[in-house]
């Protein structure tokens, strides 16, 4: 491969995938086993259903079809895969990383692979990750899959919970693409003095699993949302800020938005705080509600398919996620 001195290239998107669970809940379903309305839900998060995979279900069942599509829209054959990055806080189990069972299922062997976790932001991690192998010359075609079954880790009787959460996966493939074009630049921040406001307490080796753990409930999603709204909005905007700064653009510049699809409140104050117009931000929140490291592939696919995504558009990407853990990147398509 060439050295590093001799780039002359950049790391791009070149194929998305997306997989969704057949299983619809409405709020209608949810006003039936948990103190709750219509209104209540819409008011408060813009989702008026979400995504839910069956018992029969994992993360890996949504991963390998969207890893699947994202290879076959690409032309890339999964023995050409050097790298596969699953950003995951829901993997199939503790051992082995689900991205292990996503490369066996796909057939990539050729692939090194590991799974990351940073909640939502995990997909903006790993396409930053990625960007890095691509540009150093470690990897020439990197998989990286956003993928979660959280439905399967909430507590269905805890309103604050069970009507935001959904399961799904998207997948894009990152490649080399003319200097220029791709990702153009990336920003990935942490804190950990935010742990407790977004976590599952228990389940892992400092509280492992108990009858006890099981009876008070601490293997389940806890959320703080009134607490992390005001840190989501400022961290998002933040970044998203610093990587147009960086790349030498304007908000006025940007094409389209693709934030997590966290909370409607939230998005649409991050669009007024770094002055973007509503038709250039998207959500789909309505619809598929909020499943976590997923919800920018997933959204990026969408873009794709429907057309709404055009070589030359400027696209941002900003995610805040539990950790807490957030960032932006930005890239010409």
């Amino acid at each position: 491969m060439e050295g590093r001195d001799e780039v002359s290239f950049s790391a791009g998107i070149i194929g998305t995938g997306m997989a969704l669970p057949e299983k619809i809940v409405t709020n209608a379903d949810l006003e039936k086993i948990v103190d709750t309305t219509d209104e209540w839900i819409v008011s408060r998060t813009g989702i008026r259903q979400r995504t839910i995979a069956q018992e029969h279900e994992s993360t890996s069942t949504f991963a390998v079809q969207a890893g699947r599509d994202a290879l076959e829209a690409a032309g890339v054959a999964p023995g050409e895969i050097d790298l596969l990055i699953c950003a995951t806080v829901t993997p199939d189990s503790p051992l082995p990383a689900v991205s292990c069972t996503i490369q066996a299922e796909l057939g990539a062997a050729n692939a090194a692979a590991f799974d990351i976790s940073a909640a939502c932001t995990g997909f903006i991690y790993a396409l930053t990750i990625a960007d890095n192998f691509i540009k150093n010359g470690a990897a020439e075609n990197v998989l990286v899959i956003g993928a979660e079954v959280l439905s399967k880790w909430v507590d269905w009787t805890d309103r604050a919970t069970c009507v935001i959460f959904a399961d799904g996966a998207g997948a894009a493939v990152v490649s080399r693409v003319p200097e220029g074009s791709g990702i153009l630049s990336s920003m990935i921040r942490s804190d950990g003095n935010f742990a407790n406001v977004l976590n599952i307490p228990a389940g892992g080796t400092k509280e492992p699993f108990s009858q006890e753990v099981l009876d008070n409930k601490r293997h389940y999603i806890k959320m703080r949302g009134n607490e992390l709204f005001k840190v989501a909005v400022r961290a998002m905007a933040y970044t998203s800020k610093q990587v147009l700064k960086e790349a030498g653009y304007s908000p006025d510049d940007v094409d389209l938005v693709i934030p997590h699809q966290a909370n409607k409140r939230i998005t649409d104050a991050v669009a007024e705080r770094i002055n973007i117009t509503d038709d250039r931000m998207y959500e789909n929140i309505d619809r598929i509600g909020n499943s976590s490291s997923a919800t920018i592939p997933i959204g990026l696919h969408e873009n794709v398919a429907s057309g709404r995504l055009k070589k030359g558009d400027l696209v941002l990407l900003t995610a805040f996620g539990g950790g807490v853990t957030w960032g932006s990147l930005l890239m010409r398509w």
